[in-house]
């Protein structure tokens, strides 16, 4: 899969892409990442590329002159258009359904902001998908396009050592619920031991112990995962059930 990111700093992603699984997809030609400074495309010698807004206010606005040439010029060097994302505070907010949807494209191309955001015209013009990382300020999308790149990279074919990995995510494949405690050496620290029925060797009994494990956690971890019956999972056997709204 091709990756387009447009942004105005491209060294931040040095480091970004060259450790862990991202460096070995890149490697191994899973993925293919590459980074297109916009200002590249301005025509001054200063390389402007945002201006104060019309009607006044505080910041600066990114120029729809520079990012829309930039953004078809990069768009038209192939037979793929690709999926155009604008990372904005104003689009859908990203989940996992979203990330696996966008594993199913060829390319994607991820429009990073700075500032006070994007001259208007841009999005008119360019009609990107919109998708936020969530409700909170960042300085520009740059870690936005991280989060998506990351995510949707973990669920290309070939990109995980271990494939079961994805499968048993929390939110993966429609699991809407957080994945249960996990123990590893040595059996007891500091008074604390690994549960008994993980040593045991029954798998039967392990999953099932991971089952309620796994649901207790998202009922008193996560309760906006659940549905009416999840506060009863905090102190008996009920099951937690999914909400159809989550994502």
């Amino acid at each position: 899969m091709q990756f387009d990111i447009f942004t105005l700093f491209p060294r931040i992603f040095d480091g970004f892409l060259s450790e862990s699984v991202l460096k070995n997809a890149l490697e191994a030609g899973k993925i293919d990442v590459r980074l297109h400074n916009m200002r590249d495309w301005a025509d001054d010698k200063h390389a402007t590329m945002d201006d104060r807004p019309f009607g006044g206010g505080p910041g600066m606005v990114l120029k729809v002159d520079r990012v829309v040439p930039c953004v078809e010029d990069v768009r038209s060097r192939s037979h793929e258009p690709g999926r155009l994302i604008l990372l904005s505070p104003q689009g859908q907010t990203f989940h996992q359904r979203l990330a696996e949807s966008l594993a199913e494209e060829k390319r994607i191309l991820l429009l990073c902001g700075r500032y006070e955001g994007f001259d208007e015209r841009i999005t008119d013009i360019l009609q990107p998908e919109e998708i936020s990382i969530g409700d909170y300020i960042l300085n520009g999308g740059e870690t936005a396009a991280m989060v998506i790149l990351e995510t949707v990279m973990r669920l290309l074919p070939g990109v995980l050592g271990d494939e079961d990995s994805n499968r048993y995510d929390s939110f993966s494949a429609g699991n809407r619920q957080l994945d249960c405690a996990q123990y590893t050496r040595p059996r007891e620290y500091r008074g604390l031991a690994v549960p008994e029925v993980l040593l045991n060797g029954n798998h039967r009994e392990i999953a099932a112990w991971r089952a309620a494990d796994s649901e207790q956690r998202t009922a008193k971890k996560r309760p906006d995962l659940c549905g009416k019956n999840c506060a009863d999972g905090l102190t008996g056997e009920t099951v937690c059930y999914n909400s159809p709204n989550v994502h």
